[in-house]
C-alpha cells in the first residue's frame, strides 16, 4: 500500500483507526447536548434565550478559529495539534461537567471548540497526507466521514441514555477518557512531525483578522433567531465579520507566506465542494433539530427514548459509507455518488417530514429515517473525498482541510437559524400540537429544498476517470492493510 508513512501498511490501520475515533470525539458533541439541554436550563438557571449557547458558544468557537487551526496544522506539525486539541478538549469537557452556573458551562462548550478547531484540520490533513490518492484515499475518506456522521447521530443517541442514565454532566464527562486515550494513542501511532523552527512566517495577522471574522460571522448566524436578525448581535456581527473577512482577503493578497493562500480559491474541484458542504450542512444541521423537536414535544419522548431514536440511522449511516461508499466511488466516481447520495439524503429527509403528524408515531418515520441514513452515508463521506481530490499541494493540506470544515460549519449554523425561524414564524410562541407540527414540516420542507440544491451543486464537480472496483471488501477500521486489500474507506 503506497503511503506517506514508510512504516508497514498494519501502522496505516492503526492511524485510520485513531483518526476515525478523534473525528468521532468532535462529531458527537454537535448534537450530545441537545436532549440534555431541559435538564441543564433548569437545573443552572438558563433563561429560554440563553439556553441556546450551550450547543452555540461550541459553534461559534469551532467556526471562528478553524482556519488558524488548519494552518497551525500545515506549520507545526498534524500530530502536535491533534494532541493538543485533544488535551483542551479532556479539560474542557471535566469542566463543562463540573460547571455549577450558566457563565461557566458556555465558557467549557466554547473551550471545546477551541479544542474541536485544532483537531479537525489535522485529523482530516493526516488522512489525505497518510493514504494515496484514489481507492486507498476513498477508503480511508469513506471511513473517516462514516465515524464522523455516525457522530452526529450518536451524540444524540448518547446524550439520552446518559442523561437519563446518570445526569447532564455524563454528556461531558464522558469525553474525558476518550479524548484522553486518542491523545495518548497520538503519541504511539502517529509518525513524529518536522522539527519546528523552519524560518517560516505564520501570517499573525492574518489568523487574527480570519479568527475575528469568522467568529463574528458565525455568532451573527447563530444570534439572529433569537436577539433579532436587525440587533447588533445578528446583523451587526454579519456585517463586521464580513468586513473583516475582506480586510483579510486583502491582508492575504500581500503577504508572503498567506495564512490561506488565495490560489485555493482558483481551485475549482476545492470551491464546489465548499459550496455544496455549506448548502448540505445546513439542511443536515436542522434536521437533527427538527427530529429531536418532534420526537420530545409532541411525541413526548424522554431523552432515553429520543436517543434510542437516532439508534437506526446511525447504524445504516455507517454500514453505507465503510461498506459500500468507497466501491460505489469506484464504479461511478466522486461526482454520480455525491449526487445520488444527496438526492437520498433529501428523499429521506422529505419522507420524514411526510410522516410527522400530531398523533403520528416513530414507526410512520421510520422509511424516510432508513432512506436519509443511507443517503448521507454516500453522501457526507464523497464530499471530503472531492477535498482530497482537489489538487491541493501537500503543504496546503491543512488549509484546505480547514476551509471544507469551515465551511461546513457556517452552513450548520445558518441552516439551524434559518430553519428554526421558519419553523417558529409558523408554529408561534405557544404553540398548540398542530402549530408546532405545522412549523416543523415547513422548516423540513425547506431543508430538503436545500439538501436538492447540493445536489446540483454538487454536478459542478469534473468528472474524473474512475478506478476500476476491488473485489476485497473494506477492513475495519484497525484492521491490517495488505495491497489485495487497501485501507478501509
Amino acid at each position: 500500500m503506497a503511503t506517506s508513512d514508510s512504516r508497514s501498511p498494519r501502522w496505516a490501520g492503526y492511524t485510520l483507526a485513531l483518526l476515525a475515533f478523534t473525528q468521532f470525539i468532535v462529531t458527537i458533541d454537535y448534537n450530545i447536548v441537545y436532549v440534555a439541554l431541559p435538564d441543564i436550563g433548569s437545573q443552572l438557571g438558563f433563561s429560554a434565550q440563553s439556553l441556546q449557547w450551550v450547543v452555540s458558544a461550541y459553534a461559534v468557537a469551532l467556526g471562528g478559529l478553524l482556519l488558524f487551526g488548519g494552518r497551525a496544522a500545515d506549520r507545526i506539525g498534524p500530530r502536535r495539534m491533534l494532541v493538543t486539541g485533544l488535551t483542551i478538549y479532556a479539560l474542557s469537557s471535566l469542566t463543562g461537567g463540573l460547571a455549577q452556573n450558566a457563565g461557566l458551562l458556555v465558557a467549557a462548550r466554547a473551550l471545546q471548540g477551541v479544542g474541536g478547531a485544532l483537531l479537525t484540520p489535522a485529523t482530516l490533513m493526516l488522512v489525505f497526507t497518510t493514504f494515496a490518492p484514489g481507492p486507498e484515499r476513498n477508503r480511508a475518506t469513506s471511513v473517516w466521514g462514516a465515524v464522523g456522521s455516525a457522530g452526529l447521530a450518536a451524540g444524540s443517541l448518547f446524550g439520552g441514555v446518559l442523561t437519563s442514565a446518570f445526569g447532564w454532566s455524563w454528556v461531558f464527562y464522558v469525553n474525558v477518557p476518550l479524548a484522553l486515550i486518542a491523545a495518548f494513542a497520538a503519541t504511539r501511532i502517529l509518525p513524529p512531525d518536522r522539527p519546528l523552527g523552519t524560518g517560516r512566517s505564520f501570517d499573525a495577522v492574518g489568523a487574527v483578522v480570519a479568527t475575528i471574522g469568522s467568529t463574528l460571522l458565525v455568532f451573527g448566524l447563530v444570534s439572529g433567531p433569537s436577539k433579532g436578525w436587525g440587533s447588533t448581535e445578528g446583523a451587526g456581527a454579519l456585517a463586521v465579520g464580513a468586513l473583516l473577512l475582506a480586510v483579510f482577503v486583502l491582508i492575504e493578497k500581500r503577504s508572503a507566506d498567506p495564512l490561506v493562500p488565495l490560489k485555493l480559491f482558483r481551485l475549482r474541484g476545492l470551491n464546489v465542494p465548499m459550496l455544496a458542504l455549506i448548502v448540505f450542512q445546513a439542511s443536515l444541521g436542522g434536521t437533527y433539530y427538527l427530529l429531536t423537536t418532534y420526537l420530545q414535544t409532541v411525541l413526548d419522548y424522554s431523552p432515553f427514548a429520543a436517543g434510542i431514536a437516532f439508534l437506526p440511522p446511525t447504524v445504516i449511516c455507517m454500514a453505507v459509507a465503510m461498506k459500500l461508499n468507497a466501491r460505489v466511488l469506484g464504479l461511478l466516481g466522486v461526482r454520480t455518488t455525491l449526487f445520488l447520495g444527496t438526492v437520498g439524503t433529501a428523499v429521506g429527509l422529505a419522507a420524514i417530514i411526510a410522516g410527522m403528524s400530531t398523533n403520528g408515531s416513530y414507526w410512520a418515520l421510520v422509511p424516510g429515517i432508513a432512506i436519509w441514513g443511507a443517503g448521507g452515508g454516500f453522501a457526507f463521506p464523497s464530499l471530503f473525498v472531492a477535498v482530497a481530490s482537489s489538487g491541493v499541494e501537500p503543504a496546503q493540506q491543512g488549509v484546505a482541510s480547514a476551509l471544507a470544515s469551515t465551511c461546513r460549519q457556517i452552513g450548520g449554523a445558518l441552516g439551524l437559524a434559518a430553519l428554526v425561524a421558519v419553523a417558529n414564524s409558523h408554529a408561534g410562541h405557544d404553540p398548540d400540537p398542530h402549530a408546532l407540527v405545522g412549523g416543523l414540516r415547513t422548516a423540513g420542507w425547506v431543508a430538503a429544498a436545500g439538501t436538492l440544491a447540493g445536489a446540483l451543486i454538487g454536478l459542478g464537480l469534473k468528472k474524473q476517470p474512475r478506478p476500476a472496483p476491488e473485489a476485497s471488501p473494506a477492513p475495519a477500521p484497525g484492521a491490517e492493510v495488505t495491497e489485495a486489500a487497501p485501507q478501509a474507506g
